[in-house]
This record gives structure tokens, sequence and C-alpha cells, in this order.
């Protein structure tokens, strides 16, 4: 590690630092009596306002596939790298519909996660675990993506070798993420994520003007990206890309959109952020207050251009034949190097604020549906609490294997193929949280057939560099074209989940007793009802 840079390695130690700080720190900030339950460690004391819950969901929300794995889409293929602006359009009117349900119906029964809901809405212990492994299976890839985005900054910063000391820096780094969302649970990654959006809006708006700047001009950007995409791909013999879908792709481009909105609010992370919120009409505004996040994720998808029209970071990206590269390669050749190192930090902090949350999530659904459903139903909110750290500490390490074992020159394909498994939880919960009328049986039954579709057909798709999980784009069956795999699975499930139950209802077969109500879904803070939620006392 001779040619680290020493000055972007130090700005970006000091902002790591910072955030280690204030994720410590957060244990203290406004805390209850006790931090042993769940209701406070995995969700903040389900209190945060409209401020705090923005700053939450949207470093939630935009992770390390923002700032790394979509502009390195737009280097490696164009246009096809913009269908996440159209996704996070459609995503959030769906939020505005299910989410302040979801809170309200949530804070009535006590539940703190999907798969709760799921259980008792459908009376059904299996269909809530089956919920409840797609969540943690799912969270796996996408934690593992917010790995890659720390791993690509600390090798352009110099950061390399071979074995352990090329990883020992990521493993570092993720040691004290799960040390502070250990000790402060959600309260972390809230804090943190006021430090994370304040550098990566400074740094957005300094990109946006200081290297076209550099460029030659936005003109130019572009004339050079598209001779770039024209060029013949040796591996695949055709055009890289363009900066216009053709023909063949806008089915791809549709399928990924609707696919991905579907997914969004579902991801056991997304929820885990809405619930904390104190007031249901806090989701309500931050569903029409994230869109402001699109505008940002559309000029950091142009800086994968920007990468193809500076002739010096676009050979040594596809020299390193890793498109992850793309973004920090353009910052250290353009940056001066102090402000490298910031840019760099935004990239490190981004991943560290998801990843904590997906920890969290993950690890409540464990606890909550796994081991207090069918191993400790009598476990104390304490023992819930210290369950639910430790399995966050478990649920890190197999992320680690995630970014080992998978290749990562396309890293949005972990955060696709979390997708294709989260979907499959839609009709049970989107569809869950307005109509009873699917069986219980039927949707179970629909979900398995879907998982093991999408699971076989993604594990069938190879890459120039990578024989199994190469893309998460596949044929659709009986439609002479190629799409996202996670909704063609999710149209399979729903045929399964709409034939059956019209048989289990004709014959008979009983179905699960519904322990929630009407009025549940409209219920506020306030209410009586709201305030029966377990009492914090310290243990």
């Amino acid at each position: 590690m001779t040619d680290v840079n020493g000055v972007e390695l130090g700005v970006f130690i000091f902002f790591f630092g910072l955030v280690t700080v204030v994720g410590f720190a957060a244990a203290r900030w406004r805390r209850g009596p006790t931090l042993l339950h769940l209701d406070e460690w995995g969700l903040g004391g389900r209190g945060f306002g409209t401020f705090t819950t923005w700053f939450l969901l949207g470093g939630d929300l935009y992770t390390a596939y923002t700032f790394i794995a979509v502009p390195a889409v737009v280097f490696a293929s164009g246009a096809m790298g913009f269908w996440a602006l159209p996704y996070a359009a459609i995503a959030y009117p769906i939020v505005f519909l299910i989410g302040p349900r979801l809170w309200s119906v949530s804070h009535v029964h006590g539940y703190v996660t999907t798969a709760d809901f799921v259980r008792g809405r459908f009376g059904s212990k299996s269909l809530g675990l089956a919920i409840a492994i797609t969540g943690i299976l799912a969270m796996m890839p996408y934690i593992a993506l917010q790995l890659v985005g720390i791993q690509a900054v600390l090798t352009v910063m110099g950061v390399k070798g071979s074995g352990l000391a090329k990883d020992l820096p990521l493993f570092i780094a993720f040691a004290l993420l799960a040390a502070y969302t250990y000790t402060s649970g959600l309260r972390a990654p809230a804090l943190i994520a006021f430090v994370k959006d304040t550098l990566i809006y400074l740094v957005i708006i300094v990109a946006i003007i200081y290297i076209p700047a550099k460029l030659g001009g936005w003109g130019h950007i572009f004339d050079s990206a598209q001779a770039s995409l024209a060029k013949t791909n040796p591996a695949t013999h055709k055009p890289s890309g363009s900066l216009i879908t053709g023909d063949m792709t806008h089915w791809a481009y549709g399928t990924l959109a609707l696919g991905s909105a579907l997914a969004l609010f579902i991801y056991p992370h997304t929820v885990t952020g809405a619930l904390a919120s104190g007031r249901r009409s806090v989701i309500k505004r931050n569903a029409a207050l994230l869109p402001a996040y699109s505008l940002m994720l559309g000029l950091l998808a142009l800086l994968g251009y920007m990468a193809l029209a500076a002739p010096d970071v676009a050979a040594a990206v596809k020299a390193a034949k890793n498109p992850q590269l793309a973004v920090p390669t353009l910052f250290d050749h353009v940056f001066p190097s102090w402000f490298a190192g910031v840019a760099f930090a935004a990239i490190g902090v981004g991943a560290l604020v998801p990843a904590a949350i997906m920890s969290i999530a993950a690890s409540n659904l464990f606890t909550r549906n796994v081991y207090k459903e069918f191993f400790r139903p009598g476990a104390t909110p304490a023992e819930e609490t210290r369950v639910s750290q430790f399995v966050s500490l478990l649920v890190k390490v197999g992320a680690l294997v995630f970014v080992l074992a998978f290749d990562k020159t396309l890293a949005i394909n972990l955060q696709l193929l979390g997708g294709i498994w989260i979907v499959q939880t839609f009709p049970s919960l989107g569809f869950g949280l307005f109509t009873r009328w699917f069986h219980r049986w039927a949707l179970l039954a629909g979900w398995a057939v879907a998982m093991v579709y999408g699971t076989l057909t993604a594990y069938n798709q190879p890459s120039p560099t990578q024989k199994h999980f190469g893309q998460s784009i596949a044929n659709i069956p009986l439609v002479h074209h190629t799409g996202y795999i996670a909704l063609t699975a999710f149209v399979i499930n729903m045929i399964v989940v709409l034939a059956l139950t019209a048989i289990f209802k004709a014959t008979g077969i009983p179905d699960g007793v519904d322990e929630t109500g009407h009025s549940d879904y409209f219920a506020d803070a306030g209410e009586p009802r709201v305030e029966e939620l377990p009492e914090l006392v310290a243990e």
C-alpha cells in the first residue's frame, strides 16, 4: 500500500471517526428509561418527527447503490442506468397509500416487523415465518452492496493488497459499525444520517458545477459518453449502450422501474424507518418530501457520463474491469486531494447509515418472528433486545460472505437480487393492508412458487465475469422480451394466489383469524389504544 494518497485517506478517516463518535453518543439521544426494549433499541422510541424521519428515510433509501452502483450502470451501459429515477417516482405514491395504514395498525398492536403484521392479519405463523425469512435473506445482498461502496473508495485511495491486507480496512469499518449499532440501535443511523446528507449534498452540488467546467461542458460530456458507449464490447460484440434506450431495452427498463417500486417500501429497513416515526402524518409528509432526493439521484447518475468523458478516468476504470470504480476514480482525478477525501467520506458514511438500519431490521425479524415465535414465546422485552443485538452482528458477517462470494463488477445486481425476493412478500403485506380476501395458504403457496422461480432464474443468468447470478434480467415466459425477474415472479405469485384462494374458499378450507380491526388502520398518536404499547421499564 505504498501508493496510498495520505491526504484523501486522512480526511476519510477523520469523518469516519466523527460518525463513529456520533454513533456511540446516540445511545443517550432522546432515550427512554432503557434501551433493552425493541421499541427503543430497534425503533428509536417510536417518536421521530418529520425532520428526523426525512433524514432517516433518506439515509435508509439512498444507499451506496445510489452513489456507486447507479453511476456504474450508466458508465457501463448508458441510459439503462436511469431506470432508478422513474422507480422512485412510482414508489412514493405507493408509500403514501400503504405507509400510514401500516404505521397505525403496528402502533395499535405493537408490531415491530412486517412479519408481525402478516402473522396477525392472516392468523398464520407459517406465513409470518416466510415473510421474516424473505426479509432477512433480502437484506444480505443489500448490506453487501454497502460494503462494496466502501471497498471501492478504499481501492481508489490506494488501500490495496492481497488476502487479509486487502479486506482488513473493510472489516475494521464494519466492526465499528457493528459496535455502535449494537450499543445505540436505530438512534445511531438516525443521527449519522444528518452528517451523511450534509456531505452528500455538498459533494453533488460541487460536482455538477466543478466537473463539467473541468471537462469542457455538458455538451462535450454527452458527446464523449455517446462515442464511448457506441464502441463494440468485446464480450458481447455489441455496442455497450447509448444515451437513449433502444427497442430491445424498453421492457427491461420498464420492468426494472415497476418491480423496484413495488419493493422499495416493503423492504424491512424501510418499514423500520417508517415505524420509528411518532405520527402517521409524518409518513404522509415524507412521502411528499422524499422525492426531492430523486433529483440528487439523477445528478449522481450523470457522474457515470462524466467518467466516460474523462479519458484518464475511463481508461483506468476499464483497465480495472470494475465499473464500481467510476465515481471514486472520477473524484480522485478531478478534485483536489482534500475534497476528494470529503467525497470519499460522503460515500463511506452513505454506506454506513443504511447498513446499520438494515442489520437492525433483519435482526428484529429473527428475534420477533423466529426466536420468540417458535423458541421462546415467553421472552421478555430485554431478552428480545439482547438477541436482536447479537443477531445484528451475525447479519453483517452474512453480508461479508456475499461480498467475498459474488462478482462485484456490477454490484447493482446485489440490490436487484434482494428485490427479486422481497417483491414476493407484496401480496401479503401491500395488499394485506387493504383486504383479507386472500387465503393464507394461497399466499404461502404463491410466495413459495415465486421464490423458487425467481431464485432459479437468477441463478441461471450468466455475465461476462460470472457464471451464476450474473444479472437480474431474463426472458419473460410467453413474451418475446426480457424483463426484471422480480416482476415476472410477482405475476406468477399473484396467479397462484388468486387461483388457490378461489379454490380454497369454494371448498371451505378454513382461514386464519384476523386479530386486527377496520379502525386499527386509521389510529393515530394520542388515542388510548395507540398509547397502550408495552411500558418501558428499566431492567
